[in-house]
């Protein structure tokens, strides 16, 4: 059996169709989604997918949001809030749409988003593959966020600022730590979504005051 492809200690026990050649079992989960932009056929893909995704929401935060002192939360920055709205826009248009739409797909959604962000290097691809999003509304959001700029009441010469890699996944990752507090553990249900289009249907003359009411 041959070595491992990626650290060339560990014996390649499972064939990457991506990278075409062998790795052992601690590399293909590190590497998994993370480098290499897995195909749908792989079957280590399908069968560790319903662990990652247990893994994702059932980590715990540090922080609550309710708890956090008001200089620490990154919402109390109308500028930021405008970014958190462009990141949760797309959850109101499917959660509005479709009935069967949970806290959990929503939360999944928000994580892939925020590793689109933080990830530097290109994902290696399978040859010949068509690239489609792994994450339909995640891709949303990231392309939601990616055109988001933001614009003072009075605009002057430079005014209209951009945002950062770093500030969009903060962004994300408050707007995640709010989903999961409001979730409650039942993340098949619509608890966060429900709050979400409370919240939305709240929100005036957007496009001029941009008062957006943010999670709590």
């Amino acid at each position: 059996m041959s070595k491992c492809a990626k650290c060339k200690q560990r014996k390649g026990k499972r064939h990457c169709p991506a990278l075409g050649d062998d790795l052992c079992s601690l590399c293909c989960g590190m590497l998994r989604e993370k480098e290499i932009h897995c195909p749908s056929t792989c079957t280590f893909l399908v069968k560790h997918r319903p662990y990652q995704e247990k893994r994702i929401l059932e980590k715990k935060e540090t922080v609550e949001p309710r708890n956090r002192a008001a200089e620490e939360d990154i919402l109390k920055d109308e500028r930021m809030v405008w970014l958190a709205f462009h990141a949760e826009a797309p959850l109101k248009v499917y959660g509005e749409k479709i009935e069967s739409f949970t806290d959990k797909e929503a939360i999944l959604a928000l994580e892939y988003a925020k590793e689109k962000f933080e990830k530097a290097e290109k994902l290696i691809h399978l040859p010949g593959e068509e690239i489609k999003p792994k994450n339909e509304i995640g891709e949303a959001i990231h392309q939601s966020m990616e055109k988001c700029r933001y614009e003072k009441d009075i605009i002057l010469p430079g005014e209209i600022q951009s945002y950062t890699k770093e500030e969009k996944v903060k962004c994300l990752e408050r707007i995640i730590l709010s989903a999961k507090h409001f979730a409650q553990g039942n993340f098949e249900g619509r608890n966060y979504l429900h709050e979400l289009l409370v919240r939305f249907d709240k929100i005036k003359d957007l496009s001029l005051k941009k008062k957006v009411i943010t999670p709590p």
